[in-house]
C-alpha cells in the first residue's frame, strides 16, 4: 500500500513500484550512483539519539554529479520525458535529527538535489517516494533506485528534498511503513535540514515548497501539505501534485484486496508489509501465526528487516492473500474491525482538509497496485471542503509505473506554470 499507502506493485514477480529494478534500472542505478563514495547502509544501531532540535543538519555527503545530457539520458532510459531538463544536477545525502513514532529523538537520512545552474535562490520541492522495503532503495541509498524524479525536478531549476523516511537509507530501526504521522515529521524535518544544507552549499532556498510524491509518497505528500499549511515550520506551501497515492485506505485500497481491483501479488506484498509494520504501532497480533498461515508466519517479520530485496520477499510469499492469511484474518480484511480498522483509520483522511493552494492529482485508471478510486475519493473529499482539484487520468493503459512515468514531467510543467 504505497511507497510508499500501501503503494502496490504489479502482479508479476519482477515488477517494482515506480523505478523498478529491471536490468535497465539496475544499469541506470549504477550510472547514477557511480560518482558516490561507497557507503554500506546496513541497519544502524537503534540506540537513542541525543535530544537535538528537529531538522538539525548533522552531515552532508556528496553523491552524484550529472550534466544536463546525463540527466536526459538517465530519464530516457525509463521512458521519462526530459523536455523540462534545463540544467545538470548535484546530489547529496543528508543526515538530520528528527523523532520516531513515539516522539523520541532519532536520526534520518534523505537526498538533497540542487540544479547546476538557474537562479541563485531556489524554490524547494518535497518529493516523497513510493514503497521500498530495502534500505538501499531509498533515495539517498547506494542503489540509486529512487533518484530520477528528484533529478527531474531539480533539473528544471528547483532544489529537491527527498526524505528516505524513518528506518530506510541510513536511519536506525525498522521502517514504520504506512505510519503517516512519522512520515510527515521526517519529511518536514528533511525540508528544514535541506534548507540548512543548501545554504551551506551556496544555493539558498526560499520558504516556498512544492509538494509531490508517488504512491506511498503521494499519500505522504497530501499529509505533508496539510502540516505545512498550518504555518508552524517556517515554510510556505505553494502547490500539491501527488501521484497515484493510496489516500483512501478504508474505502478504496483495502476493499480492492477483496474485490480484485488490487492485483493479488501486489496485495500480498503490501498487506504483509503493512500488517507487520503496523503491529509495532497498533498491536494487531501477539504471534504472527494468528494472522499468517504456515509456513509464512515464521518468515514474514524477518523479510521486512530492510536487508531483503523485493525479489527475495515476493518469492518467499504466496501468490494471493487466500494462501497468506488465516481464515479469521481473511475475514478481517474483507470486513475490517477492531485493531485492524483502527490501523487503517489512523492513516486515512489525508485529503479531508482545505488546501489553501492549487492541487492537482495524477493517477492511471489501469493501475492495479493503487486503484484510481483512491484519487477519486481524494478529489471528492477536497470538493467537500470547497477545493476543486483536477484529477489527471493517464488512461486505462497506465499501470502503476506508467502513471508515474507520465505524471512526473507533467507535474514539473505545472509547477513551472505556477511561478
Amino acid at each position: 500500500m504505497t511507497t510508499t499507502s500501501p503503494s502496490f506493485r504489479s502482479r508479476t514477480r519482477t515488477r517494482r513500484p515506480w523505478l523498478r529494478r529491471s536490468a535497465a534500472a539496475v544499469a541506470l542505478a549504477a550510472v547514477l550512483g557511480g560518482a558516490a563514495a561507497p557507503m554500506a547502509l546496513a541497519a544502524p544501531s537503534a540506540a537513542a539519539a541525543p535530544a537535538t532540535a528537529r531538522g538539525t543538519l548533522i552531515s552532508v555527503t556528496p553523491l552524484d554529479t550529472l550534466d544536463r545530457a546525463q540527466v536526459v539520458a538517465a530519464l530516457a532510459g525509463l521512458g521519462i520525458d526530459g523536455a523540462t531538463v534545463r540544467y545538470g544536477v548535484g546530489a547529496h545525502r543528508l543526515t538530520y535529527a528528527t523523532i520516531d513514532p513515539q516522539g523520541r529523538p532519532t536520526t534520518a537520512t534523505g537526498l538533497l538535489v540542487l540544479p547546476r545552474g538557474g537562479p541563485h535562490r531556489l524554490d524547494l520541492v518535497s518529493d516523497t517516494h513510493g514503497t521500498v522495503a530495502t534500505r538501499t532503495d531509498a533515495p539517498s541509498g547506494d542503489a540509486g533506485s529512487n533518484r530520477l524524479t528528484p533529478y527531474l525536478h531539480a533539473s528544471a531549476g528547483r532544489a529537491v528534498a527527498a526524505p528516505d523516511y524513518l528506518g530506510l537509507g541510513g536511519g536506525p530501526g525498522p521502517h514504520p511503513y504506512m505510519d503517516t504521522a512519522s512520515a510527515v515529521t521526517a519529511s518536514v524535518d528533511m525540508l528544514k535540514a535541506a534548507r540548512s544544507a543548501a545554504e551551506r552549499l551556496g544555493r539558498p532556498v526560499t520558504r516556498d515548497v512544492y509538494a509531490t510524491g508517488f504512491s506511498q509518497g503521494g499519500q505522504v505528500a497530501m499529509a505533508l501539505g496539510r502540516e505545512l499549511s498550518r504555518g508552524r515550520d517556517g515554510l510556505r506551501l505553494r502547490a500539491l501534485a501527488p501521484m497515484a497515492g493510496p489516500y483512501d485506505l478504508s474505502g478504496s485500497q483495502n476493499p480492492g484486496i477483496s474485490d480484485g481491483s488490487v492485483a493479488p501479488r501486489s496485495a500480498v506484498y503490501y498487506l504483509t508489509y503493512f500488517l507487520t509494520a503496523q503491529n509495532r504501532l497498533h498491536p494487531l497480533y501477539g504471534d504472527p501465526a494468528e494472522v499468517f498461515r504456515a509456513p509464512y508466519a515464521q518468515a514474514v517479520e524477518g523479510l521486512f528487516d530492510g536487508s531483503h530485496s523485493f525479489e527475495e520477499i515476493i518469492t518467499a510469499l504466496p501468490e494471493d492473500t487466500g494462501q497468506l492469511l488465516t481464515p479469521r484474518w481473511a475475514e478481517l480484511v474483507r470486513h475490517p474491525q477492531g485493531a485492524y480498522l483502527d490501523a487503517l483509520k489512523a492513516n486515512d483522511g489525508v485529503c479531508d482538509w482545505k488546501p489553501p493552494v492549487p492541487v492537482r492529482l495524477y493517477a492511471g485508471s489501469g493501475d492495479t497496485d493503487v486503484p484510481i478510486a483512491n484519487s477519486r475519493a481524494c478529489a471528492a473529499a477536497l470538493a467537500r471542503h470547497g477545493v476543486r482539484a483536477k484529477l489527471v487520468d493517464q488512461g486505462p493503459d497506465a499501470d502503476h509505473t506508467a502513471s508515474a512515468v507520465r505524471s512526473a514531467p507533467q507535474a514539473v510543467r505545472w509547477f513551472d506554470s505556477l511561478r
